[in-house]
């Protein structure tokens, strides 16, 4: 079955983590995503930890099924490569510090003179705009930027950044959804259009209540643990056999459910945690008797009484746990084939459109492998102005016969 975005074509200049999860994204759902690699090197993010046999996990994930084509952007020749690619493409996707492609003579306006129709998706630091826009910044700046990191954490700990590519992940999607949002007002413009993303305002909004909180009281909400600071109970707690569950009684519903699930029937009636407003002010008390009830019990146990009262709570999974699990097995993980990583499972899209199955991963491309073939098939090159490109390193070696 062909995806909704069958026949569209992305050239992508993205390397690490951004740019290149929105062209996963693009790829995911159909559209022949060719990546623009340094010759020599590839992505930076072919070096990243951990690896097998050489190959980064990270890589494979969010390149597997992309063609790659070695270009040196630091030639005017390689440039001159780019540009006709691209008067050939429906999106271009690239994640430089702004006015980097404007100085190479590929930016927007010179894009368009060769695909007045071209979708320019931009993920930088802070946007193509305002004050910080020339700022260098990656997923770890965003994440301090944008506020994450000060809410993150215990209330005695340090702020907390995240342990993977939070911030860039979330740009990421959000520039593949505005590419699709882009592509579907070119159907009806018939012109293109420039998405601009910086990677710290996707998870700005998701914070924003701190915000609001702020302009309107001049509260500054702190960090609250595995607390959300706005319902209770919630939490992650330890069972009896040292395994852990998280429990969200996050609407006045589902708190009912859980006080009868504990057999405290007594609660729902109790001044101090009858309402939310109650809850939260007695919330230590009340994950203290949260606590004691589960921590009798084991976790298999507990889950199974709340799941008996439709409480909204699961067991902390770790990696072990999600590859065992069936219900991802059969709707989210896929198998990723063809690589130095053997038999491997990966996340596939992050959402389900009906009549379209999802993509295959097979194999994680070599830097430069599909050079000659793009190169000849797509924009005409003779072999040998191939190999006089790869003679002049302006693109990556190409085989010689």
């Amino acid at each position: 079955m062909t995806g909704p975005l069958d026949g569209v074509r992305v050239v992508e200049l993205g390397s690490m983590y951004a740019a290149p999860t929105a062209g996963r994204m693009l790829r995911d759902f159909g559209a022949d995503v060719v990546k623009v690699e340094d010759p020599a090197v590839g992505d930076f993010a072919r070096q990243w930890q951990p690896q097998f046999e050489g190959q980064s996990f990270g890589f494979a994930r969010l390149n597997s099924g992309k063609r790659s084509v070695g270009i040196d952007l630091r030639s005017p020749d390689g440039r001159d490569l780019v540009l006709r690619l691209a008067s050939g493409a429906d999106v271009l996707i690239e994640n430089f510090r702004p006015g980097r492609m404007e100085a190479w003579g590929l930016g927007f306006d010179e894009l368009t003179k060769v695909n007045p129709r071209i979708i320019f998706t931009r993920v930088s630091g802070f946007g193509q705009t305002g004050p910080y826009r020339k700022r260098p910044g990656f997923g770890t700046v965003a994440e301090v930027a944008a506020g994450y990191a000060f809410l993150n954490g215990w209330p005695d700990t340090p702020p907390t950044a995240p342990p993977f590519g939070f911030a860039d992940s979330i740009a990421g999607i959000s520039a593949a959804f505005g590419t699709a949002m882009a592509l579907f007002r070119r159907s009806a413009a018939g012109t293109g259009s420039v998405v601009d993303v910086a990677l710290y305002e996707p998870l700005m909004f998701i914070l924003g209540d701190a915000v609001l909180n702020y302009t309107a009281s001049g509260y500054i909400t702190q960090r609250h643990g595995n607390s959300s600071g706005a319902a209770s109970p919630r939490g992650i707690y330890e069972a009896a056999d040292g395994r852990w569950l998280a429990i969200a009684a996050s609407n006045q519903t589902i708190a009912m459910r859980l006080f009868d699930a504990m057999g405290r029937p007594d609660m729902k009636t109790d001044p101090r945690y009858a309402t939310n407003t109650a809850r939260m002010a007695n919330n230590a008390e009340l994950q203290e008797i949260v606590i004691d009830w589960i921590r009798q019990r084991p976790r298999d146990e507990v889950l199974a009484i709340l799941g008996k009262f439709e409480v909204v709570a699961d067991s902390v999974n770790d990696a072990s746990d999600i590859a065992a699990d069936p219900h991802f097995l059969e709707r989210t993980l896929r198998p990723l084939a063809g690589t130095v990583l053997g038999d491997v499972l990966t996340p596939g899209p992050v959402l389900h459109v009906s009549g379209y199955g999802g993509p295959r991963y097979q194999g994680v491309p070599a830097v430069g492998e599909h050079t000659a073939a793009v190169l000849g098939d797509e924009l005409g090159l003779s072999a040998d102005e191939i190999a006089d490109l790869s003679e002049r390193g302006v693109i990556s070696p190409v085989a010689t016969s």
